[in-house]
């Protein structure tokens, strides 16, 4: 395979379903456009299923609405879990809240084409999710590398791709491409995780894939705003022409309804090709281990 082609969903939430089958249809009209297309991957942002708080019991309580997404989730996975091999796109599905002995994790589920799915836990979280009075979720401990299509990927939500604690560990593992569903609130949480997404192109060799919600949830009690966009990001080398930058939608407040998709090919022999030694200075999995921090 030369080129893999990706569509990249910054999902509104305004769209506002009335039902767990009605936001799977909605999701389905997506994968139908990714295969038209030509997609083979499409990737929906984090927490995507905040969505179904449009429909949610009257009177549920901020620290409820956990409980009762990971119930809409559960759901929501066996209405989506046949289309992947019915359009031939593998779905990432955004993530969602997870019932785990500790606590609810937030988690990304990647329904694959050929009938997999592949979860990863969030392993950073940020203050907000971890609030006792309000979503109060725990972190993973674990991260997953996988094959899908003949590329090495992970999975990385939203402020861990932030965390180059997890770069240096990823720097190891070859991958081809990078995943980040991400949810940010404010311009400044979009520039942080789109910023930090494509410093880890740089150090890892790697594509980069992110996007993020947009609009505003119907029910929602916490999250008044999303502001977001779509990217793939790519090593700064002269090949992908300097910039790093291989397709870009620029962020919005989704406010007016808009809902970047973008679908893009991540350059696979070209990428393999400056990793195997021809990249400009790129020193590989380099580590710090000889340098000692020290007092001038």
């Amino acid at each position: 395979m030369t080129d893999y082609p990706i569509a990249l969903w910054s999902f509104n939430l305004s769209r506002a379903p009335a039902s767990v089958a009605a936001f799977a249809a909605q999701i389905e009209e997506g994968m139908q456009r990714a295969a038209g297309e030509g997609a083979k991957l499409l990737m929906l942002p984090e927490y995507l299923v905040e969505c179904c708080l449009a429909f949610k019991p009257e009177g549920l309580l901020p620290d409820q609405e956990m409980a009762f997404l990971a119930d809409v989730g559960t759901d929501l996975l066996a209405i989506l879990a046949p289309l992947p091999a019915r359009y031939g796109v593998s779905l990432l599905a955004g993530s969602m809240p997870v019932q785990a002995p500790a606590g609810f994790t937030n988690t990304a589920v990647l329904l694959t084409a050929d009938g997999r799915e592949i979860r990863q836990d969030k392993l950073c979280l940020t203050p907000f999710e971890q609030d006792p009075e309000i979503w109060h979720l725990v972190p993973g401990a674990d991260l997953k590398t996988f094959e899908l299509d003949g590329l090495k990927m992970a999975i990385l939500i939203c402020l861990d791709v932030e965390m180059p604690a997890l770069s240096s560990l990823l720097a190891k593992l070859d991958l081809d491409l990078l995943l980040v569903p991400s949810m940010t609130e404010k311009l400044s949480g979009y520039h942080r995780v789109f910023g930090c997404a494509k410093a880890r192109a740089v150090e890892l060799m790697c594509a980069v894939a992110v996007c993020g919600l947009v609009g505003t949830s119907k029910g929602t009690t916490q999250n008044d705003t999303n502001v977001s966009g779509a990217a793939l990001y790519l090593p700064c080398e002269e090949e992908f022409g300097f910039t790093g930058v291989a397709a870009e939608v620029a962020a919005t407040s989704g406010s007016n309804g808009e809902e970047p998709f973008l679908v893009v090919s991540v350059p696979l022999n070209e990428l393999r090709d400056l990793k195997s030694g021809k990249a400009e200075v790129w020193p590989g999995a380099w580590t710090a281990d000889h340098v000692s921090v020290s007092a001038a």
